[in-house]
Order: structure tokens, then C-alpha cells, then sequence
């Protein structure tokens, strides 16, 4: 990081990005009631900036984030190292490759997610590097900046424009969805579906949503031709190194090494997938839909604090994992603050909800969020459910 980095900041309340931006026009007219003056608004930004003026604390990066950088990355590709020395004996290698899934999920956790979200360094172009570590595991970070940066933080939880409530047809995550007839069995099979995550992914998702007519807010988005070749140029890349090569170098059967390809995917398409729903498919979250105008009642900061949960806050080896995820609340309202940095702000946020009357959805460990999300999906199901929402 630059010098700059070390500065103090002074962050301020999250204010959701464009999605009219420049090549594409909105789809429909989803809007949020007008902002006015809020008293707890304006408190939870003031003590914020007060806490990192005080401890004289930039809200980026700070040496913790970075040794977790280099552990991350290490545990990612020093067992893509060791498997290409074939000195190890196929069980030995589809335990490599599930350590590589581990650390796969967490690169895309702790270091692209809060590169691209600005967040990491002070310096742009840090975050740009470290942002192409989501390219490097052959996931597109163009196409995640549109779809989560813009679209899924705009408009969370809004069924028909936050892309991450239609991650798979086989799955019904919000009471606005239409239900079919299997989503009766979600709850049955929808954490087995999740270790798919990554591979839908790295070989249809980024292709899919990019051809896309209508994305999230977007119709007729027209792509930068730049970045649709660097898009193509990395997955080829990343197809290469972790498939291809495999197959030319490893003493092994073509077949072995597609199962080791598919352990480290699966491990970490499991833990992705899981982690992201967590934070919005509970019990406690809200799934507000526009009126006939496209009005959404509340304000955008509110609706946020709304349709989003923490889970497992005490849990220090959970958040330093997850990059802090589990402060999801935190992180919709300032995500430009450094994921390292919400335990610390989760206290000043959760103490003036209380003080307004503000929804603070939180679950108090990590195994009641899953049961939540559980019980979430077994409901949204339900044949009663359907039937109650018409």
C-alpha cells in the first residue's frame, strides 16, 4: 500500500452507487424514499469518523489485513506448488486441493472483496491489483463490481433487480418469488447445491450475466470492450493453470484430476455460497417490494439495516476469515471501511440502533444463522407459504 494508506480517514455512511452509470439505462423505476435530515443517521457517521480520528486509525488496510493477504494466498497456491511436483500420492493431492478450496473462498472473502470494494488501500490502484485476485480464480471482478457492488447494495433483497436472490432457478429465496413445485425440497438440498458456487461461476455466470439484455437495474448495457477481453483473456488463464497444466503435468488419470478439481470447487463454491446467504436469507431480514410506482417505502440506509444480519460477532477466527462478512450490517452501510475494522464499529452501529429504535438483525453464532437460513428456506418453500402471500 502507499503512504496515504496510513493516514486517517474519515468514512462516511454508504451511499448507494449509480445504476444509471454511463451504458445502460435503469430497468423499471425501483427508487427510495427521499432522503431527509435523520438524527440517527447523522450520529452513527459522526461517532464512526470519531472512532478512527480518535485511535488515529486509517479506515483501510491496516498490517493485520496484509499478513492475512499473504496466508490467504499462500494456502491457496502453495498446494497447487506441491500437487504439481507429483510427490504425493492421489489422497494426498485431493487433500491439497480441498486446502485450496478453503483458501479460494477466503481470497474471495478477505482480500478481491474488500479490493473491490475500495476499501483495502487508499491507492486505487492497490485495489485494483488486489481486486484481480477474483480474476485469478478465474471469477470475473468486472462483472462483480456491476452485480454486487451496484446492483446487489442498492437493491438488496429486492426480488426481480438484486441479482443475488435468482442464483439458481432451483431455489426460492425471497416471498416474492414466484414457488414451484420443488421448491418444496429446498431445504433438503440447497446446501449441496452451493458447493456448486464457483464452478457455475468460473464456466457460465460471469458469460451469462455479461450477454444478459436485463441486468439487475440495467437494460441494454453496453460493456467496455476492455474489459470483456480481459474477461475472456483471464478465465483462459485460469483454465490453463488450474486445469489444463494439471492434466499435462500430473502422473495421475485425466479422471483423478477432475475430481481434485471438483473437491477444491465444491469446498469452495460451499463455503461462498453459504457465508453470502447468511447475510440476507434469515428470519430476521426483510424482502421489501416497490409499489406500483417503484417506491420503496424507506430510506435506502435503512432499507439496508432492514434486509441485512450479522452472525456470529464473537466468533474471531469466523471473522478473520470471512473478512468480516459476518457483519453484514456494517459492511452495507460502510463499505468503503476495511472489513478488518467492523468488530470494532459494530458496537457504535448496534448502540444507536438501539437508542432510534432501528432494526439490528444479528445472530449470536454462526450455527444458529445456518439453522435460520434452514428454517428460511423450508418456509419460502412451503406450499402454505405461496398460498398465504396470494
Amino acid at each position: 500500500m502507499d503512504s496515504r494508506s496510513n493516514a486517517v480517514a474519515t468514512p462516511v455512511l454508504a451511499v448507494p452507487e449509480c445504476a444509471t452509470a454511463r451504458g445502460g439505462a435503469p430497468r423499471g423505476n425501483v427508487k427510495f424514499a427521499r432522503a431527509t435530515p435523520d438524527h440517527a443517521m447523522q450520529q452513527m457517521k459522526a461517532r464512526v469518523a470519531e472512532y478512527f480520528a480518535t485511535h488515529q486509525l486509517s479506515s483501510k488496510a491496516n498490517g493485520g489485513m496484509v499478513v492475512k493477504t499473504v496466508m490467504l494466498l499462500a494456502i491457496t497456491f502453495v498446494p497447487y506448488g506441491l500437487i504439481l511436483t507429483n510427490r504425493f500420492s492421489p489422497w494426498e493431492m485431493l487433500g491439497l486441493a480441498f486446502v485450496m478450496g478453503v483458501g479460494m473462498a477466503g481470497i474471495g472473502f478477505g482480500i478481491a472483496h474488500d479490493a473491490l470494494h475500495g476499501a483495502y488501500s487508499a491507492n486505487s490502484r492497490v485495489n485494483a491489483l488486489l481486486g484481480m485476485s477474483l480474476d485469478v480464480l478465474g471469477a470475473s471482478s468486472y462483472m462483480w463490481k456491476i452485480t454486487h457492488n451496484i446492483v446487489h447494495h442498492t437493491y438488496t433483497n429486492i426480488e426481480g433487480v438484486d441479482e443475488d436472490l435468482a442464483v439458481s432457478p432451483l431455489l426460492r429465496l425471497s416471498p416474492n418469488c414466484e414457488r414451484l413445485w420443488f421448491h418444496r425440497f429446498q431445504h433438503l438440498y440447497a446446501f449441496a447445491l452451493y458447493g456448486f458456487t464457483t464452478l457455475f461461476w468460473v464456466f457460465v455466470k460471469d458469460y451469462q450475466q455479461l450477454l444478459k439484455a436485463e441486468l439487475g437495474p440495467y437494460r441494454d448495457k453496453r460493456h467496455d470492450r476492455m474489459q470483456v477481453g480481459l474477461l475472456v483473456g483471464t478465465k483462459a488463464g485460469y483454465y490453463v493453470y488450474a486445469l489444463v497444466i494439471p492434466l499435462l503435468v500430473l502422473q495421475i488419470p485425466w479422471w483423478q484430476v477432475l475430481i481434485g478439481f471438483f473437491v477444491m470447487h465444491f469446498v469452495a463454491g460451499a463455503i461462498l455460497g453459504i457465508v453470502f446467504q447468511l447475510a440476507h436469507v434469515v428470519e430476521s431480514t426483510d424482502y421489501p417490494a416497490p409499489d406500483v410506482e417503484g417506491l420503496i417505502a424507506q430510506e435506502w440506509w435503512l432499507h439496508e439495516m432492514q434486509t441485512t444480519a450479522n452472525f456470529g460477532p464473537k466468533n474471531r477466527l469466523l471473522s478473520w476469515y470471512v473478512g468480516g462478512l459476518n457483519f453484514q450490517v456494517e459492511h452495507h452501510l460502510f463499505p468503503r471501511v476495511c472489513s478488518v475494522h467492523y468488530p470494532a464499529i459494530s458496537g457504535i452501529v448496534r448502540e444507536v440502533a438501539a437508542q432510534y429504535g432501528l432494526p439490528y438483525n444479528a445472530y449470536p453464532t454462526l450455527r444458529s444463522a445456518i439453522a435460520s437460513h434452514y428454517r428460511t428456506l423450508r418456509q419460502f418453500g412451503a406450499r402454505r407459504a405461496a398460498q398465504s402471500l396470494a
